[in-house]
């Protein structure tokens, strides 16, 4: 039996879709003129790159003209190294805050609450003056300015995954822990062996948000990398805007190149990220 629609849900849909067109449409405009000359961008931006209109000069331009796959390199350890350390020290500190009673838990979960409201553009300068005396920031080191920006986003990452992970922690059963401890496992073969594999959804959703995050968080590591060597995608891209002009062909082939990537993987880990997200919720 065919279910009707009422007039109020058909009305959702239509809006949605609207909105969903509205949304994608811009990057499938971008990657229609990434294939197509910059002398047509202007003239016909609209229309589509076939025949004569295809070419594939502005991204073996922009390939020739900047470092893309260096930036890449430089996103990948920076967002892979902060993704790691997250991961391993928000679940430490939610399986404790989460299963562990102990004095001062209640003002430990209203710091790591309260640490959510400060914004990265309020503690960079001390951050940054501080790390200049370690000697990792403002240098010329690609390793030790590679660490200067994972700190500040280890830092501002871990706060929302330790209330994540905390929610969907607290919702599981607490039997397989006990029996384990009663075999004489101590706290991290609980921890590793059983509590990691049982919470899997939630250490998804946290991983891939903070590569993302980190993956495009511009502002720290336009403060912190000065150098080209040392730049990631999204600072690389902020410099082919300026560079650019108006060569919209090469501004457009070099979006697609940094965006598109992460764009495929976001879609291909969708299903993760909301059944962590729901998961974490609903247990917590």
């Amino acid at each position: 039996m065919k279910q009707r629609v009422s007039l109020g849900k058909l009305l959702i849909y239509i809006a949605l879709s609207i909105w969903a067109l509205g949304t994608i449409y811009p990057f499938f405009w971008v990657i229609m003129n990434s294939f197509k000359d910059r002398r047509l961008i202007r003239s016909e931006s609209f229309s589509m790159p076939l025949g004569d209109k295809f070419t594939i000069g502005n991204f073996t331009n922009a390939l020739s003209r900047f470092n893309i796959f260096g930036a890449y390199r430089n996103s990948i350890v920076i967002s892979g190294s902060v993704t790691i350390i997250v991961m391993l020290l928000a679940g430490l500190a939610a399986y404790g805050l989460g299963r562990y009673a102990f004095r001062g838990r209640k003002v430990f979960q209203a710091l790591v609450i309260a640490s959510m409201m400060f914004p990265a553009f309020s503690t960079v300068l001390p951050v940054f003056e501080m790390q200049v005396r370690w000697g990792i920031a403002g240098t010329s080191s690609l390793a030790r300015s590679l660490l200067a920006v994972s700190l500040p986003q280890v830092a501002g990452n871990m706060s929302f995954a330790i209330i994540v992970l905390m929610g969907f922690i607290r919702g599981l059963p607490v039997d397989m822990e006990e029996s384990a401890y009663l075999e004489g496992c101590n706290i991290f073969q609980i921890y590793f062996r059983i509590v990691m594999p049982l919470a899997r959804p939630s250490f998804a959703t946290v991983a891939i948000f903070t590569f993302l995050w980190s993956y495009n968080d511009l502002f720290t590591q336009f403060y912190y990398l000065r150098f080209p060597t040392q730049w990631t995608v999204t600072r690389l891209l902020q410099e082919i805007s300026s560079d650019a002009g108006v060569n919209y062909g090469l501004m457009a082939a070099s979006v697609v190149l940094v965006v598109v990537p992460v764009l495929v993987v976001y879609m291909l880990l969708q299903k993760n990220i909301i059944k962590g997200l729901t998961a974490g919720a609903i247990k917590g």
